[in-house]
């Protein structure tokens, strides 16, 4: 049974992360959350403009900046993210050890 268990514990599969709560967690700064504000502004900018009219590379410099942007974004949100896997096996361990 615990080699069962263990199998589809390792077979790759994808799942969406789950944030984990942290009572860790601090506020974040001031100088943060204006720049997430602006970021967050640029793409509804992004997301608004007429792009029929766009070369090719002008698109693709956009979905540079995006990419780039959302990335930023994920930086400074931070947090610990725990996947359905990771969740599961701790749930087993925790009944096995209780």
């Amino acid at each position: 049974m615990m080699a069962a268990i263990l199998s589809i514990a390792f077979i790759p599969t994808q799942s969406q992360a789950i944030p984990a709560i942290s009572s860790t967690t601090s506020a974040p700064k001031a100088t943060d959350v204006a720049e997430a504000n602006t970021l967050m502004t640029r793409l509804d900018e992004i997301s608004l403009m007429n792009k029929s009219n766009m070369s090719y590379s002008e698109k693709r410099g956009l979905h540079k900046e995006v990419r780039s942007i959302k990335a930023r974004l994920a930086d400074i949100g931070g947090g610990v993210y725990l996947s359905a896997g990771a969740i599961i096996l701790i749930v087993i361990l925790l009944i096995i050890l209780l």
